[in-house]
């Protein structure tokens, strides 16, 4: 968090009151800020207050000044501004705290010379109210001139004119306005109704997808035509779920809404294709993944991992492998993650062992899935007898790993998956496995909403830079990137 110099031009007609502004929060810092031009707030570096934690928006609020008084402006933050408990979209400032989001940050205002019986810091003429109470207030016992006497009379004589006319106005306004808020009552009821309609069948579709996987499982090596017949007409309804969810979709122009950029909706589609739900998408999502996209953008790095991939054959091995066990070929990006597809690459030492080979593989993960390690498994070298080392075998190795991950403790979350591969031998899956076990319940979204403050960083690094990188690989050109997608996938 850091005071960043204020750039931004002085208000017309003298300069307003200084403006203090103490942040404080869990996490953070306590540091207080002097103003007396407008500033900003929020996660961006550009910001004159910067707030660095996951529930503050990039741009999240604004101080400006305004008729005499400093402001607090919402920006069209993710989780808002607070006052007293209630969500407000802007907030005059005095001796003012406020809460941003979720009690990610605290801030208390003080403005220079503000007591707290001042009302506007303006002193000015008399308002309108003013004039209303002096002419109009119908107080016969308050000594008045000739003056107001005479207007007030004139105003009778009007008022009584206009009186049947505006009951008249009003009455018909107000049935007009009532019908269209019931209207727009009903639509809005509807629409949720559909989307709250469209998740149950997603989560349903996900339910069955995993009785499908542990059925193929528990009766894999079984030719009983009975148990075939079973797992088809399973199929076949996953394929209705999937149908009608599509459907819905459609009904309600999920993908068609203008909330929506072209980019937002390839990170939608490819969310969808990690086994997420975009109807349940927390706001902070998209930021996050933006966020690591430009992240990207400040290195060579994944160019030079996808050369050096296509160059060896690996992206299409990849691609083939994971579409056989019916998993994203998008998981090509976790390897490029683990290794950059450097074929030697060795990990540090660590109380499990030494991770090695493209995939990572700790020694007793890879023995578990078929592999066998080397005589040199507890020096930190290549080693050409560990079959770590041999891509093919690796990369099987780790579909299986990734394909159990998926249908047991992920319930058919991707992006779980990928966290969970990440799982620093306990932490996230004690995470992970202290959720309900079902894919409504148990998904990346309910992790970032109930636990997003107990990840750790590496854990973000690692989940959003292999998101974003597949994303990036959805339309390289779309996002900036001068490289062909390595997810070249055969119908």
């Amino acid at each position: 968090m850091a005071n960043k110099k204020n750039t931004r031009k002085e208000l017309q007609g003298g300069k307003p009151p200084q403006i203090s502004v103490r942040v404080e929060g869990e996490g953070l810092e306590q540091a207080e800020f002097q103003f007396r031009n407008s500033f900003q707030i929020g996660r961006d570096e550009g910001c004159e207050v910067r707030i660095a934690k996951p529930g503050i928006s990039r741009h999240h609020a604004e101080v400006t000044f305004r008729e005499g008084r400093w402001w607090l402006i919402d920006l069209g933050s993710a989780n808002g501004i607070y006052m007293k408990g209630r969500k407000a979209k802007e907030v005059p400032l005095g001796l003012t705290q406020v809460e941003l989001g979720l009690k990610d940050a605290v801030l208390h205002f003080t403005v220079e010379g503000y007591a707290p019986q001042d009302k506007t810091q303006v002193q000015a003429e008399p308002s309108v109210t003013e004039y209303v109470e002096r002419y109009f207030s119908g107080d016969t016992e308050r000594p008045s001139g000739a003056h107001t006497r005479k207007i007030r009379e004139a105003y009778q004589v009007v008022h009584r004119r206009q009186k049947g006319k505006y009951f008249v106005i009003i009455g018909l306004v107000a049935i007009v306005a009532t019908a269209i808020g019931v209207y727009s009552y009903y639509q809005q009821q509807e629409l949720e109704r559909q989307k709250l309609l469209a998740e149950e069948i997603f989560y349903s579709m996900k339910t069955l997808e995993l009785e499908i996987a542990q059925l193929e499982s528990r009766f894999a090596d079984q030719n009983d035509p009975a148990i075939s017949e079973k797992l088809e007409d399973f199929e076949e309804r996953e394929n209705q779920f999937l149908h009608n969810y599509e459907r819905f979709l459609q009904e309600i122009e999920f993908y068609e809404d203008s909330e929506w950029s072209e980019t937002d909706r390839v990170i939608l589609k490819v969310a969808r294709l990690f086994g997420e739900c975009e109807l349940g998408m927390p706001p902070e999502f998209l930021e996050l993944v933006y966020e690591y996209i430009a992240k990207w953008k400040t290195t060579s790095r994944l160019q030079r991992a996808i050369k050096r991939a296509e160059d060896r054959g690996y992206d299409e091995a990849v691609v083939q492998v994971m579409l056989e066990h019916d998993l994203p070929p998008h998981f090509f990006f976790l390897a490029l993650q683990e290794s950059d597809f450097r074929d030697q690459i060795v990990g540090p030492p660590t109380r499990f062992g030494i991770a090695k080979g493209i995939w990572q593989f700790i020694p007793a993960t890879a023995v578990r899935y078929g592999l066998k390690t080397g005589p040199l498994v507890e020096l930190r070298r290549f080693d050409p007898q560990d079959e770590r080392f041999v891509f093919e075998k690796a990369t099987r190795a780790a579909a299986r790993y990734l394909k159990e991950i998926y249908n047991t403790e992920a319930q058919a979350s991707g992006l779980l998956v990928i966290a969970s591969y990440n799982w620093g031998e306990g932490n996230i899956r004690n995470l992970v496995r202290s959720m309900p076990m079902n894919p409504r319940e148990r998904n990346f979204w309910q992790l970032l909403e109930q636990h997003g403050n107990r990840l750790p960083k590496e854990t973000y690094d690692y989940v959003f830079y292999i998101i974003s990188a597949a994303i990036i690989a959805e339309d390289p050109k779309l996002f900036g990137f001068e490289f062909e997608s390595p997810l070249e996938i055969p119908e």
